[in-house]
């Protein structure tokens, strides 16, 4: 009786097996490419000039501190719209913060004009109280 040598896996199934690996390649190319161009996005929008800008202002503004506690840091992805074009530009966000004590949100609206940020709105909205710390007036007791 001869012994008949089995063929390997792949000389059984190499039909079916590079159609398939090659639509599982293109989904995972598609699903790291997604990946990539959301964590780029995010990265971009956490890196603005006036997001940077609003959170310099929460972190040295005692009644922020005294409601959120400290640390006080981003918790989430900006939510609102910039527009650039050259040195003009508006911006518009909600930023999500947190500190040790409460959560809230940093609230920025400028103009952009020149290369320099112009704020008709920066201030932090506590989350539970829903009161408004203004970061554009210099606060009574720095006087």
């Amino acid at each position: 009786m001869a012994h008949q040598e089995q063929k390997s896996w792949f000389s059984r199934n190499w039909l079916w097996f590079i159609p398939v690996s090659g639509c599982l390649g293109i989904i995972l190319l598609f699903i790291v490419g997604i990946g990539a161009a959301f964590f780029g996005v995010s990265n971009l929008l956490n890196n603005v000039a006036p997001i940077e800008y609003g959170i310099e202002k929460a972190t040295e503004n005692k009644k922020v501190i005294n409601l959120l506690g400290e640390p006080i840091e981003k918790t989430g992805i900006p939510n609102g719209n910039i527009s650039l074009t050259n040195d003009d530009g508006t911006v518009d966000f909600s930023v999500p913060i947190k500190g040790s004590k409460e959560e809230g949100f940093l609230i920025i609206k400028g103009i952009k004009t020149n290369g320099e940020w112009t704020y008709e709105e920066l201030y932090v909205r506590i989350k539970s109280t829903q009161e408004k710390i203004n970061l554009l007036e210099k606060a009574l007791e720095d006087i």
